[in-house]
């Protein structure tokens, strides 16, 4: 099950690295009191991490903090 993980793992980074390097165009994001330049590649991985721990906030707000409450006080 390790080894499946570390493959994944390494998959995703190989997927990543290539998203990366295919898509080299600079571009410039602008927030309004700041400029941020980058390629279009990191921008993209950058958008996709953000998301990721988004969703992975929300999940715990929502699903895992009240099943631990609830776990705590014993209820099934």
């Amino acid at each position: 099950m390790r080894l499946l993980r570390l493959l994944v793992a390494f998959f995703f980074l190989a997927a990543g690295l290539a998203v990366g390097a295919l898509n080299p165009q600079p571009i410039a994001i602008d927030l309004g009191f700041a400029v941020l330049h980058s390629t279009l590649g990191i921008a993209l991985l950058a958008s996709l991490l953000a998301g990721v721990i988004a969703g992975g906030l929300v999940l715990t707000a929502s699903v895992v903090l009240p099943m631990r409450k609830r776990l705590r006080r014993g209820d099934s």
